[in-house]
């Protein structure tokens, strides 16, 4: 039961999720008071993903990537969490958007992807293709980047060789690419009811806390470590362009 449970709630992921406007627009700097502020010395936590990490149901404040920060704020390490989920996001959607995304220098990406795919039925190697090709570009940008990358479960009605090479997609990138692995972002909230919102679906604020605790584990070490390495730096000058808004999922 609980298995079929898990494979409702993958596979209508985005059933109540709306694309959200697409990237925002520069800020009003024509005019300013008072002296420079000094130099921003915190570096960037990035977060790629879904409605999953949009916080759909309990909103950005209360979604995982928030209560990272505080937890990153208990430790006392210099990071800020910049959130880009983005609910309805696929793989490919997140490639469209990456050099967007990295416009602004990233010491950690968080790459959380591959729910909606599984929905939609994306053959796995194409999976593997647009989520290696994140992971590459960002690093072509900032040679020194972290990488982190959850794990999602595809729905085990789609069969048992296709939730196999599901989860290998991931355990594979990170390999390939050196970066640290979180096998489930879900673990031990899919299909409990106290821990989703009334969709069933969607974590509520207990789910949030306790998604962040499961990347916490694997996220704390990946923060310390970078610390022992000079902030990011763009491997070339110059802005990224904006992706095309109509392109959106």
């Amino acid at each position: 039961m609980r298995r079929i449970i898990l494979a409702l709630s993958i596979a209508t992921l985005t059933a109540c999720d709306a694309p959200q406007s697409g990237p925002p627009g520069e800020p009003d700097t024509s005019a300013s008071a008072g002296p420079l502020p000094a130099p921003d010395t915190t570096r960037v936590v990035l977060f790629i993903g879904t409605s999953l990490t949009a916080g759909y149901g309990v909103g950005e404040d209360a979604a995982w990537p928030a209560v990272i920060q505080a937890m990153i704020d208990s430790a006392g390490l210099p990071y800020r969490v910049a959130n880009a989920g983005i609910s309805g996001e696929t793989s490919a959607g997140g490639l469209r958007r990456i050099d967007w995304s990295l416009q602004q220098p990233a010491d950690v990406l968080v790459l959380e992807l591959g729910a909606n795919d599984a929905l939609r039925g994306l053959e796995t190697r194409q999976l593997r293709a647009n989520l290696d090709s994140i992971m590459a570009r960002a690093r072509e940008l900032y040679p020194d980047i972290a990488l982190v990358i959850i794990g999602m479960e595809a729905p085990p009605n789609l069969g048992g060789a296709y939730t196999r090479a599901f989860r290998e997609v991931f355990a594979g990138l990170a390999r390939r690419h050196d970066a640290a692995l979180v096998p489930f972002l879900l673990d031990g909230v899919a299909a409990d009811a106290s821990l989703n919102i009334d969709d069933g679906i969607h974590p509520n604020a207990a789910g949030h806390r306790i998604m962040a605790r499961t990347v916490w584990r694997t996220l704390e070490l990946v923060l310390r470590e970078r610390m022992t390495r000079p902030r990011a730096r763009a491997r070339t000058a110059g802005a990224a362009a904006q992706p095309d808004s109509s392109e959106r999922p």
